[in-house]
């Protein structure tokens, strides 16, 4: 007696089928996460810029406004007597009187966090309520600080201020941009 086999119509899947079927969703998957892990990335560094920026250009305005204030030292009580700025070389700034009669000096110095060393704005004026304060963040590293001034009797009073920063919050070298900046400032107050 021979015994027949029914077909049911079902059909299986083949090893081969199933292989082909694996390998094209764990391309895709894999696709999908590099797309992801590359967008966090490039976020990462548009942030990182970012931060770079508003606080280069926050330091360079500030000192920009104050040396556009600042006026002749005629009695030399913080500069040189008949000079509008001084620069200075050690540390690295560049020292004036200020329209409040205060001696302002802004400089380049050393600090050390948890990271390590990294260089800094600081701000430091005289007078009645004297004040010592950072201007850039310890997130940045002030790379280089230079200074220019031209002063003449023939020509008004003016400084260039020279910028360069990086970020060193992260130890990754693509998520740590850089920035050079410059500005020319010239004195405000023409009467003396």
């Amino acid at each position: 007696m021979l015994n027949k086999i029914k077909k049911t119509g079902q059909k299986g899947y083949t090893l081969i089928e199933m292989l082909v079927g694996v390998s094209v969703m764990v391309i895709l998957i894999a696709a999908s996460v590099d797309f992801f892990v590359s967008s966090l990335r490039m976020q990462q560094k548009a942030l990182a810029t970012q931060l770079l920026l508003d606080n280069t250009s926050y330091s360079m305005e500030y000192m920009s406004r104050a040396l556009r204030m600042a006026k002749r030292d005629t009695d030399g009580d913080c500069i040189t007597a008949g000079k509008n700025y001084e620069t200075t070389t050690s540390p690295v700034g560049i020292k004036f009187l200020s329209y409040h009669d205060d001696c302002w000096q802004f400089y380049k110095t050393n600090a050390r966090n948890a990271e390590g060393s990294y260089n800094l704005m600081l701000e430091t004026t005289g007078g009645p309520k004297p004040i010592k304060a950072e201007l850039t963040s310890k997130y940045l590293d002030l790379v280089s600080f230079k200074i220019w001034q031209q002063e003449g009797l023939s020509q008004q009073p003016r400084v260039t201020l020279f910028l360069e920063a990086q970020m060193i919050k992260n130890k990754k070298a693509e998520l740590r941009p850089s920035i050079k900046i410059q500005t020319t400032i010239s004195e405000r107050d023409l009467s003396d």
